[in-house]
This record gives C-alpha cells, structure tokens and sequence, in this order.
C-alpha cells in the first residue's frame, strides 16, 4: 500500500517540467505521505538522475551534512578546492555542489529534500544566522530541479513570504474515499469476497477514521487484515492500545512538535485542554490554564507554529484529530486500560464515521406491521 494520488502527483511532476523548471514546496502533516511522494517520483526518474536526501536524518554540523549528501549522491560536482575550514563554508560548498552537480549526459539532477526546514539547526553555527534564507536563494539560482518538503506549514509559509516566484507551495491533500478503498483493497485480497456496497462504506468510515492520513490508513487496513475482519473500529482500538502501533506514532509526533516549539510544559498543558473539549476560545483556555490572557495567546501561537493547533473563527483545535485521540488516552499519570481505549474509540468512531444508508423500513418489518409502526419508520402511505 502506497497511499498514491496521481493527480497530485503529476501536479508535482508539471512543475519541475515547466520552462524554467519552479521547486514544489510540498507541504502536509505527520503521516500524510511526504516521504512516500518523494520515494515514488525517485522511482520514476531513476536513481542515478534523482537524489533524495532525509535532512532530518542527517542535519548535524553543516561539514557532517556535507560529507553526507556528496558521499551518497550519485552526481560527481565540482570537487572543492580544500576542505571546508568552517560551518560558512561547509555550507557554501553544500550550496556550490547543488548547483554544479549534473546526471547522466550533462543533464540537469533532481535533489528531493525531506523535511528541509531542518536545515534551521545550522542557524547555531557561526556565520548561518540566515541558513534558510540563504538556502532558498541557492536553490533558485541553480540550474538543477529540486522538490522541497516538510511538516511544519506555518513555517513554510513564513519562510516563503519574500522567496522567488520559482518557489511553488502545494499543500499534499488528504486521501480521499476512492483513494482509501483503492489503498486498503491488498488487505482484502482485493474484496474478492466483499459487496460494492460495503466496500465503499468502508472506504468512507476509514477515511473519517483516519483523517485522510497514509500512515494511518495503512496502520489500519493491516490491522484489519490481522485481524480478518472489516472492522475499522476493533483496528484502530489495537493501534492505540498500550504497545500498539498508532500509540508510538502519536507519541513521535507529539513530542518531535512540541519539542520544536517554546513552552514545552504550558504547551502540553494547552493540548490536554483541547483534548478535553475543543473547539475553545482563547478566553475560556486561559481560564482553564489559570493564565492570563496574552500569555496564553503566546502560547497558543507556538502551537500553530508547529501545526499542532488551528483557529477558525477565534476558536481553537487540533490539527490532527487522531493525535487529540492520542492525548485523551496518553497524557495522564498512568497508560490508559484496554477499557479506556475501546470507550475512547467508540466515541470518536461515533463522531466520525458516515452512518451507514438505511434500509427501506418495510425490510425490517413484518408482514404484521401495524399502521402506526411503519409511520414511525417515516414511511408515507398512498391509499
């Protein structure tokens, strides 16, 4: 399961052909299917044209980052003169071999940049004040293609304000009910043995599940096939059991956000709130947090920093429902019970799920059905 969407995919694609090629700023959520994209569009370039490169794996001083990308690039570039004395330069010599790199037969090389925006941890290092600034500008003055990507949109857009109209921001879009059908069919043999009807009913209640998330359609169409059945609720209580795989997944993403914004404790405090009741508005967080009223909207504004919360209309949530799921069961002083999980799921499912077309009353109702029975079925009768 790939959690492919080809539309959007040759949309990424048309940039890059476009005269002059522009850069996709790929942007979208934890488990939405960056990573996959990038693996997917590698594929069908070849690996000796496309480079793709982890930053978040590999960001640890700019001359490490530097050993690493040109180490495992399949593109020769212009050798340095002399090793890199400093970080300035460690990262000028990055920037230098995007640009002098080239494929096969002196064509252009594509570079796919997973989560870029963690280049930011070079700003520690003398001289890379304006890293990213710097970057985006080294980038839009190469001749070679790259496709950008990462988790944190706030920041993306922030970032790219004042960037070059080369710069093309693309918001990954969740899977839709025909996606999520098509993406669970492997864990059902392909619904061989399964009604149009109930598959397609399955693939709507996944989607709402799920959010729309690759990840977490493809945690749930394998828990399903665990478990043999089409029962995305029963799946998605063992994902989020004490050792399930959704459980380690919602902890991942909590804490990389809340580690990489401000306020760490007042954050988690905030998040606990929501994962109370949302939506909420800034008043009645602050009276919940017994803190004033502008250092809650400071807080609150960290948290969008990082995507974990959106305002609509002054009223707060969360980004990811599935992560507030996560916080109801987790952030408490001891791991919820496999009764805690099954009574959370239920009532998520509840409020998710689309409710299954009913049936034309008269099927459930026998031939000694009285009047009044099937007008409260809201059958109207014709004499």
């Amino acid at each position: 399961m790939t959690g492919s969407q080809p539309g959007f995919d040759r949309r990424v694609q048309g940039a890059l052909d476009a005269a002059p090629s522009r850069i996709p700023v790929v942007l979208g959520g934890c488990g939405t299917g960056r990573t996959s994209l990038l693996q997917r569009l590698q594929e069908r370039a070849g690996h000796g044209a496309a480079q793709y490169i982890d930053v978040e794996r590999c960001a640890t001083t700019p001359e490490r980052f530097l050993q690493a990308v040109t180490s495992a690039s399949p593109f020769p570039g212009q050798p340095a003169e002399r090793t890199p004395g400093t970080a300035r330069e460690a990262f000028d010599a990055l920037l230098a071999f995007f640009g002098s790199a080239r494929a096969p037969g002196g064509e252009p090389c594509t570079f796919l940049l997973d989560e870029v925006l963690e280049l930011r941890t070079f700003e520690s290092f003398p001289g890379l004040r304006h890293v990213l600034r710097d970057l985006l500008h080294g980038l839009a003055e190469s001749p070679n293609r790259f496709i950008l990507t990462t988790r944190y949109v706030a920041r993306a857009h922030r970032l790219l304000r004042d960037a070059t109209s080369r710069f093309e921001v693309m918001h990954l879009p969740p899977l839709s009910a025909a996606d999520v059908t098509e993406l669970l069919a492997p864990s059902f043999n392909n619904y061989e043995q399964m009604a149009t009807d109930d598959r397609d009913f399955l693939g709507r209640a996944v989607q709402a599940l799920s959010d729309g998330r690759a990840t977490y359609v493809r945690a749930m169409g394998d828990a399903m096939g665990d478990l043999g059945a089409a029962d995305p609720v029963s799946a998605l209580t063992a994902l989020l059991s004490r050792d399930g795989k959704l459980t380690h997944e919602g902890r991942f993403c909590y804490e990389l956000r809340l580690h990489r914004a401000r306020g760490y404790g007042a954050l988690k405090a905030i998040l606990d709130i929501l994962a109370e009741d949302e939506p909420l508005t800034l008043t009645e967080i602050s009276l919940r947090l017994h803190r004033t009223p502008g250092s809650t909207k400071d807080y609150l504004s960290w948290l969008e920093d990082v995507d974990l919360v959106f305002s609509r209309q002054k009223r707060y949530s969360f980004t990811d429902p599935l992560l507030r799921l996560w916080v109801r069961l987790n952030c408490h002083p001891t791991p919820p019970t496999d009764e805690d999980v099954a009574r959370e799921v239920q009532l998520y499912a509840l409020a998710r799920m689309p409710q299954p077309e009913p049936a034309p009353a008269l099927a459930y109702a026998g031939v000694d059905a009285t009047p009044e029975e099937r007008k409260s079925w809201g059958i109207i009768e014709i004499d």
